[in-house]
């Protein structure tokens, strides 16, 4: 009995949202904004992901474009960037955790190439597959992406023209051989 009632339950927080969901294309694909409570929260970590891997985070001026899709304050100080090649984030209702109309946890797979370590200006390759699981919430009558905080995940094409812009404003000739050394490691991954 108390499995059928979970079963209910979850049948039904799955009904809501996808009800939801639903009043966005009725409405038409203009009323929409990516975030809205009334779009999907995979449409948010979407638009997050894609911002990261095109660098917005390489840069603290940038953090105001992720700002609407966040629930923190403030960008941490990272000491590294992790290098990837995609990400895929689900689409189905199935593949999350419905925690409850308010409040979902995304799935979210990286294919990982490495990590550029900034102090050192070197970069370790280490092919892999990382799983995060993406906790979004209703804040404000906005879906916002609570947890985890995680370093820049940054595609290898924006991270080479980052370091090829570091090359050309370095003056320090030991500092720019290590960045074209750097520059040199991303380009052979793959």
């Amino acid at each position: 009995m108390n499995c059928d009632r979970r079963m209910t339950k979850h049948r039904w927080l799955r009904l809501a949202i996808v009800s939801l969901f639903g009043v966005v294309s009725a409405a038409g694909p203009g009323l929409a904004q990516t975030g809205a409570i009334n779009n999907s929260p995979a449409e948010v970590v979407k638009k997050y992901l894609s911002l990261d891997a095109r660098g917005a985070r390489l840069d603290g001026l940038s953090f105001d474009a992720i700002v609407p899709y966040v629930g923190w304050k403030e960008e941490p100080a990272w000491g590294h960037v992790v290098v990837i090649d995609s990400y895929a984030v689900p689409e189905r209702l199935r593949q999350w955790e419905i925690v409850n109309m308010l409040e979902v946890v995304i799935p979210v797979e990286f294919r990982v190439l490495g990590a550029v370590y900034l102090e050192t200006a070197s970069f370790i390759p280490e092919v892999t597959t990382e799983q995060v699981r993406v906790r979004v919430r209703a804040v404000n009558n906005r879906w916002r992406i609570v947890e985890p905080i995680l370093p820049p995940h940054v595609g290898r094409t924006r991270m080479l023209n980052f370091v090829r812009e570091a090359i050309l404003q370095e003056s320090d000739a030991g500092r720019r051989a290590k960045l074209i050394m750097l520059r040199d490691d991303l380009r052979k991954v793959k």
